[in-house]
């Protein structure tokens, strides 16, 4: 009982002197926020996507600087599945998901 009480009194006590500042006469607006800044291109590049159909398969191709690098084809019936390109050698694997398994990094350093 003592508590529903003490806590809202002491909000009272300590709140009120809060209240009961003046504000100050020369007060000024707060400037405009300018706009952000243009977004910059961080050298990465996009993956470039095209669709076509082959077949009664749609197929869509992802390619980074011109270099096809994985294939997604989805069957009229049934589940799409991928093809993945992960040496760039041009040997082709399968895969349900594109998160299957562990994909360790392959960074290329210097090419020949």
């Amino acid at each position: 009982m003592r508590r529903r009480i003490l806590i809202p009194s002491l909000l009272i006590l300590l709140g009120g002197p809060a209240l009961a500042q003046q504000r100050p006469a020369d007060l000024q607006p707060l400037p405009e926020v300018p706009p952000p800044p243009p977004m910059v291109d961080d050298g990465s590049p996009e993956p470039e996507v095209t669709i076509t159909k082959r077949g009664e398969d749609k197929v869509e191709e992802y390619r980074v600087n011109g270099r096809l690098y994985m294939m997604k084809v989805t069957p009229p019936h049934g589940i799409p599945y991928y093809l993945i390109d992960n040496q760039g050698d041009g040997k082709w694997s399968r895969a349900d998901g594109i998160e299957s398994g562990l994909r360790v990094p392959m960074w290329v350093i210097k090419t020949f």
